[in-house]
């Protein structure tokens, strides 16, 4: 028996007791005649104490950090008690030791506050996976499986797999892609998603379908993006957009409950994407803070003032307590707007001073009347700085939606600690892609429209107004999850297929399958799907998805641990076919 307890478990009431510890050496000190050494494992770490004779032996045969160290002896009270860790008021007095394995020099520390750079601990996956922070996150994430599949089961859901290799339907985001080895110049794809499948399990009469999955997309990454990520797929049946709504917000609440001992008494508010776009530019806000857009046209335009005069939008901010903001700090948020990711040519300013007295930045243009006007309209008293952005309608929108987050961010509202999720409901089923000239899924292709609107579908100049039976839960400003409710008749399926300009027989070659499943009885059903990465690490207060992931990818999509992706040798091209690869 390598251990009879872990090293995160020994407290006073073991005191006295033989026991054997097994871990890694986190720290050695000496002093004199004894020896000090920190034991590690997953479970926390034990203070072990060498007397003079083992002290001896440590001269014989040295101890490193990370070398696997087996140890007997007994448990004590610590004379320097260390109330930081749950094992601080115990140590063990060691009567003999084995070396299991010794440990080259990490090439960085293994600590919370670790010397490593990003690269360099991802190269050295393994050594990081040892730290405290890591381990945590990884801890929180196996809480966050457990809690999910607790509640869905509890809710008579059943844990269905479906297939990874499956056919490419380009559309979307790009598929990765397998070549056969037996079906020559032919390839599978990894799934984006178990879309098709779920809804051939709801055919099939599994009602109540959920799978923690991984899927797979060929996209640019950033910080919340892997190539593989792993989502919570739900699928129900004899639902509609409320029953959806209702059971995984009920998930949810379930899952903060658990995981962070946090209870919502209330629903989580709904808000229309109509309203998203209008009042916080986005379509996923953070409504931990207010500082809503202001459509400031109406009052803006007309005053000889050019930029105003020619913008397509001109849209305010109110930064409430700000009116003191500096020059310096003007000029600095003026560039911060003008760099490439937010794309404006500048950023003017109205100053609601504390004694009632107005000054802008087109002072020229406006005089004291117009920017009370400027004032009234974003609900400004004194003390508050007014931002106003103009320009093209898309891209000042969305620059001032980031605008917003920033000035968020510098004013300490986005509190990483305080959480407000809503729904986001009343998508558009359509948009026009302008370069392909034609309407594209705003979901997907299999997103059934709001019922009374099912008659616009006849009518190609109507789409623009069809609304998605569809709906996003959002959480602090990110989408952690999104779904419909889906259309299950054959000729609804049709006309969705050919709105996106497939003829019958492209349709029927991506989807016969699933059109012709339609024919046998499918009821009606819809779901949703939860960024499982992303959840955690909000859940974590992180940034990034990589932080709550045992291996990830970097941002170019390499493992630099494994070095993958690479090349493969010839003999396994020419079993595929690939020649053209030589």
């Amino acid at each position: 028996m390598y251990r009879s307890h872990t090293c995160g478990e020994l407290r006073m009431e073991h005191a006295s007791q033989p026991v054997t510890l097994a871990g890694w050496v986190q720290t050695v000190r000496k002093f004199g005649s004894i020896t000090f050494i920190d034991l590690r494992d997953r479970y926390g770490i034990t203070q072990l104490l060498l007397g003079e004779s083992l002290n001896a032996q440590l001269d014989n045969q040295p101890l490193g950090r990370e070398f696997v160290l087996q140890v007997k002896g007994t448990v004590t009270e610590r004379t320097n008690k260390n109330p930081n860790i749950p094992t601080g008021d115990v140590e063990i007095t060691v009567s003999e030791f084995t070396i299991l394995n010794s440990s080259k020099t990490p090439p960085f520390t293994i600590q919370d506050d670790t010397d490593g750079g990003d690269e360099l601990r991802m190269k050295y996956r393994y050594l990081d996976l040892r730290r405290n922070l890591v381990k945590q996150n990884l801890t929180l994430r196996y809480r966050v499986n457990r809690s999910v599949r607790n509640f869905l089961d509890s809710r008579g859901f059943m844990d269905i797999e479906t297939p990874y290799l499956i056919k490419s339907t380009p559309e979307g985001a790009r598929d990765f892609v397998v070549p056969s080895r037996m079906n020559p110049n032919q390839f599978y794809a990894l799934p984006q998603s178990p879309q098709t499948f779920k809804q051939l399990l709801m055919v099939s009469g599994y009602d109540r379908y959920y799978q923690i999955v991984k899927c797979f997309r060929d996209e640019d990454l950033r910080a919340d993006r892997q190539p593989e990520f792993t989502q919570i797929d739900c699928e129900m049946s004899f639902v509609d957009q409320e029953d959806i709504l209702t059971t995984f917000e009920a998930m949810t609440k379930h899952v903060f409950q658990e995981i962070k001992g946090i209870t919502f008494n209330e629903a989580f508010p709904r808000m229309t994407w109509e309203d998203a776009m209008k009042y916080y530019g986005n379509d996923k806000p953070d409504i931990r803070f207010e500082m809503k857009l202001v459509d400031l046209g109406e009052t803006a335009r007309g005053n000889g003032f050019k930029i105003f005069d020619e913008a397509e939008l001109v849209v305010g901010i109110n930064a409430a307590g700000c009116s003191e903001y500096t020059r310096k700090q003007l000029d600095e948020l003026t560039e911060w707007v003008k760099r490439p990711q937010i794309g404006m040519t500048g950023l003017i300013y109205v100053k609601y001073n504390t004694d009632g007295s107005l000054k802008s930045s087109v002072d020229k243009f406006f005089n004291e009347e117009g920017l009370k006007l400027f004032a009234q309209q974003c609900n400004a008293n004194p003390g508050d700085l007014i931002l106003i952005l103009a320009g093209k309608e898309e891209r000042t929108r969305k620059a001032m939606s980031e605008l917003r987050l920033e000035m968020g961010e510098r004013l300490g509202y986005r509190n990483k600690d305080v959480y407000k999720p809503l729904w986001v409901i009343d998508f558009p089923l359509f948009e026009y892609a302008e370069e392909e000239n034609r309407w594209v899924a705003r979901h997907h292709p299999f997103t059934a429209p709001k019922p009374e609107q099912l008659h616009l579908m006849d009518t190609p100049s109507e789409y623009g107004k069809i609304k998605a039976n569809a709906y996003d839960i959002v959480l602090n400003g990110t989408e952690i999850g999104g779904g419909s409710i889906r259309i299950f008749q054959k000729d609804l399926q049709e006309k969705m297929f050919s709105a996106l300009g497939m003829s019958k027989e492209e349709a029927q070659h991506k989807f016969g399958f699933l059109l012709g499943a339609f024919e046998y009885g499918a009821p009606p059903h819809g779901g949703i799907a939860f960024g499982f990465d992303r959840f955690c690490s909000l859940l974590g207060g992180s940034e990034t998805i990589r932080d709550f992931i045992a291996f990830p990818k970097n941002n170019s999509g390499r493992d630099v641990m494994l070095d993958a992706p690479s090349e493969i040798d010839q003999v396994q091209l020419d079993e595929l076919k690939l020649s053209l690869l030589k």
